[in-house]
């Protein structure tokens, strides 16, 4: 099964009352950035003892200077679940990046990367008028991948034009997209995203990273021979601290910024998980902890 909801949300805290209750449960998290070895303050990895008390998977699996797709994450993904349900114990994936859960919930087939098409592509974006440009010849490629989109979305459009030119196969022939919800054998719970509350989470979780050493954490990584990859360098938290930390800004203005950003970030991934409509969410009248138990004890341990 799986439990989703926003950051700050307490999924984590949930998730290990859950599975110390019933003893028979390892955890697959779900986070595009847990994956990055000495990335631990600020993606708020579990603790040692956490760890030692309840298996968690698709943790520390690459450098922080290597990039990690999403196909690479479906496979592994897929692999930590079988061995799991394999010596009969309980799944429980607990994220909320939710492209990720998809691609693991739903075996999304994922188009895979093309970086020096991309690269291009990007070049071309910057021009004057760039954007529309790539839009144009999206239309004329792949007519249903533009009408997914507009023709000011420019992550959208490069990338819808990057896994085309770069396969010799449309984009949207990869599935039906993010906007079909098929049954699943996986039951999702969530945390239903309460503002204030969470608004509140995210402050009190940067002063208190901040006191366990984020800043050291951050200049550690920038220092690295290898560095940060791309996709490492724009977690939510070491972005902003990598400014402070390699050009000077201000620290606390940093915060502000890493701060209302993750804010942000909360509210896209409501949205994202709201539209789910396999999702059982959890009532304010009701104990997070029993449902979340109740759900896991009636799962089958195949859910995979």
């Amino acid at each position: 099964m799986a439990l989703v909801g926003t950051t700050a949300s307490g999924k984590s805290s949930l998730a290990m009352a859950a599975a110390r209750r019933l003893g028979d449960v390892e955890i697959v998290c779900v986070d595009s950035m847990t994956v990055y070895r000495g990335m631990d303050v600020g993606t708020a990895k579990p603790s040692r003892a956490d760890r030692e008390a309840v298996t968690h998977h698709m943790l520390d699996l690459v450098d922080p200077d290597e990039e990690f797709t999403v196909r690479e994450f479906q496979a592994h993904a897929t692999v930590a679940r079988a061995d799991i349900a394999s010596r009969g114990r309980h799944v429980l994936l607990v994220g909320g990046t939710g492209l990720y859960l998809r691609a693991v919930v739903d075996g999304l087939d994922i188009p895979p990367r093309y970086p020096d098409v991309a690269e291009a592509l990007e070049h071309d974006a910057q021009r004057p008028g760039g954007i529309q440009e790539l839009y144009a010849r999206l239309t004329v490629l792949d007519p249903v991948a533009a009408s997914r989109t507009t023709d000011t979305n420019r992550r959208r459009i490069v990338r819808a034009l990057e896994v085309t030119l770069g396969s010799g196969r449309s984009f949207s022939s990869y599935g039906p997209g993010l906007s079909s919800y098929p049954p699943t054998d996986v039951v999702l719970v969530g945390l239903p995203f309460v503002p204030e509350v969470v608004d509140r989470r995210i402050e009190e979780r940067f002063a208190r990273w901040l006191d366990e050493g984020l800043v050291e954490e951050v200049r550690r990584l920038s220092a690295r021979p290898g560095g940060l990859s791309r996709t490492a360098r724009q977690a939510l938290g070491y972005k902003e601290l990598l400014d402070h930390v390699e050009r000077g800004a201000p620290l606390e203005a940093c915060v502000r910024e890493a701060v209302r950003r993750t804010r942000a970030f909360a509210r896209r991934q409501w949205s994202w998980f709201r539209r789910d409509p396999r999702v059982r969410w959890i009532a304010p009248h009701e104990d997070p902890e029993g449902v979340l138990v109740d759900a896991l004890g009636g799962a089958p341990v195949r859910d995979w």
